[in-house]
This record gives C-alpha cells, sequence and structure tokens, in this order.
C-alpha cells in the first residue's frame, strides 16, 4: 500500500508538510482504498469507484473544500417554463457534441460549483443561440457577484440574475480563474462582456419528463447531494446512489441517452477536473422512481434564458 501511496502522490503533485502529516494522509488514502476495493468486489451498483485526486482525503474533508450549495428553505417562486409545451422529444442528445459545451473545468477547494454550473449553462445557450463557443469566466463571478458567497457557497438562480443585470460576463482568458475569492475588477466587471443573458427560468420541481424537455434544448444546471464517498470517488458508470437530497453541490447536465442494457440516464458536467469520474462527467440514472431524481436532481433545475 505505501508503493500504491507514492506513484499516487507522484501522479497528483501531492507534497506534504512533514511526516505525521503524509502517515496522517497515508492512513486516509490506505481507508479510502480499501473502500474502493470493496465497493467495487460487490459488484452491487451499475458504476465503478476509482482512486482520483480525492483518495487522500477524508470525506469529511471533500465535502467541506469541493462543495458549494445550501439545501433550499421552501418552495421557489416560480417562473415561466418556456418548454412546458414541448414534444417530439429526442431519445438522446448530447450538447458536447453538438459543440455547446467547453472542456471540463477545475474548481479546486474554491467552493465555487455554483459558478462552474451557471457558466457551463451560459456558455452552452450563447453557443445554441450564436454558434460561438467562448470559455467564460467563473472568476468575475466569484470576485463580483454579491449575492453570492464568493467561494464559500452560491445558487445558480442568483448568479444567472447577477449576470442579466450586468449586462453578461466576461471571457475566461480576459478574467481567468485563481481558485480563490479576489478583489472585484470593477473594469472588467463593466466592460468588454464577451456573452450576455436575458434571465432564467426555473423548470417545475420533481418532473423528470420536464427536465428532459428542458435539456433537449439546452444544458440545465441542477443542485444535488454530492457528499456521499461514492460520490467522492466514483469513476464511471451510471450512478443511482447511495445519496439523499440534502443539496451541497451543482452540476450541469449537458445531455440524457440509453445504454445498452436500456438503463437511461443524464449526463452531467462537473468542475473536479478531467481526472474525476468519466473524464470530468457523471451518469446519473433517469426516470427514478423518486419524483426529485437521483441526489435529487429534478428538485432546482433552472436554466439561462437567451
Amino acid at each position: 500500500m505505501a508503493k500504491r501511496h507514492e506513484e499516487w502522490a507522484a501522479e497528483h503533485g501531492r507534497v506534504y508538510g512533514d511526516a505525521d502529516e503524509k502517515q496522517r494522509r497515508f492512513e486516509i488514502f490506505s481507508d479510502n482504498v480499501r473502500y474502493i476495493d470493496s465497493f467495487n468486489m460487490e459488484r452491487k451498483y451499475n458504476y465503478k469507484l476509482g482512486i482520483n485526486q480525492f483518495a487522500d482525503m477524508t470525506n469529511e474533508e471533500f465535502v467541506a473544500t469541493h462543495t458549494g450549495s445550501r439545501p433550499r428553505n421552501g418552495p421557489r417562486s416560480m417562473t415561466e417554463f418556456q418548454y412546458a409545451r414541448v414534444s417530439d422529444l429526442p431519445s438522446s442528445i448530447d450538447w458536447r457534441i453538438t459543440g455547446a459545451v467547453t472542456d471540463v473545468k477545475n474548481q479546486g477547494s474554491c467552493g465555487s460549483c455554483w459558478a462552474f454550473s451557471a457558466i457551463a449553462a451560459v456558455e452552452g445557450i450563447v453557443q445554441i443561440k450564436t454558434g460561438q463557443l467562448i470559455s467564460l469566466s467563473e472568476q468575475e463571478l466569484v470576485d463580483c457577484d454579491y449575492t453570492d458567497n464568493g467561494c464559500n457557497w452560491g445558487w445558480v438562480d442568483k448568479t444567472f440574475d447577477f449576470i442579466a443585470r450586468f449586462g453578461g460576463v466576461s471571457s475566461e482568458a480576459e478574467y481567468p480563474f485563481t481558485g480563490a475569492k479576489d478583489n472585484c475588477n470593477i473594469t472588467k466587471l463593466s466592460q468588454n462582456k464577451a456573452a450576455s443573458i436575458g434571465g432564467y427560468e426555473y423548470v417545475p420541481s420533481n418532473d423528470e419528463t420536464m427536465l428532459m424537455k428542458a435539456v433537449a434544448n439546452q444544458p440545465v444546471s441542477v443542485n444535488i447531494d454530492g457528499s456521499g464517498s461514492p460520490f467522492q470517488h466514483y469513476s464511471g458508470g451510471i450512478f443511482d446512489g447511495p445519496c439523499n437530497t440534502t443539496m451541497n453541490h451543482y452540476v450541469t447536465v449537458v445531455g440524457y441517452g440509453e445504454d445498452e442494457r436500456g438503463t437511461k440516464y443524464w449526463i452531467a458536467k462537473n468542475s473536479w477536473g478531467a481526472t474525476w469520474g468519466e473524464n470530468g462527467y457523471i451518469r446519473f440514472k433517469k426516470d427514478v422512481e423518486a419524483k426529485e431524481g437521483v441526489c435529487g436532481l429534478a428538485m432546482y433545475p433552472s436554466y439561462p434564458t437567451f
């Protein structure tokens, strides 16, 4: 196990402050590897776990540093849902293939999943409407969006509203991500917008059919429970729990489909880099019995309007 840890640390560039810290991380790594191996040997689920960049972190550390939303209190206010009467939906769609999704990004230990999810959804609708795929700035939102909370937490509907009210958002090239909240660059906030939106709409809660109607037309931000050890170590397959509906993380649904065994799934873009999951993505089981969807993904979906 010690050699396994050394090789993993070299691969992920992990350097420890002293021998005590290295020993502590080795023990956590060992516990996680044993858990991963045991989970995979059971073959109880339709997905597998793997030794990723979070393998030397406890689950508590992982949740504290790599999520970034909070549960909602009570129902949301209603908005128009422009796709309510859409019919003849495609049996599958993948906005990555159509060119509406940028490369997977990495929020690091800045709890800004809200910004990454919102930006992925904005990048998608802008490309769909204009034909231009532009990587947009999460950092501008982390620094300047006073309605959210930087590297602590946020809600994407407030983010969409902020982007609309301030006339758009800068490009990533113009305002690159640093992994920490800094003072807002007022000059960049007030000019040189790379893309803009008109506002946002909610998908009706607890209805995967309505979510499908929205995703068939554009990428959609969803709030989920991303706190469990299986989610931390997910490496591939169709994820169907265990998880609950205590929201603490945002991802962006960029498609849906069905595997060779007839299991339907959602395709979600995460913001933990390409070494997590399926090259940075996760597939959630679709059309489950629980109306909230797997990990609550159908509870609070929203998307930007153009």
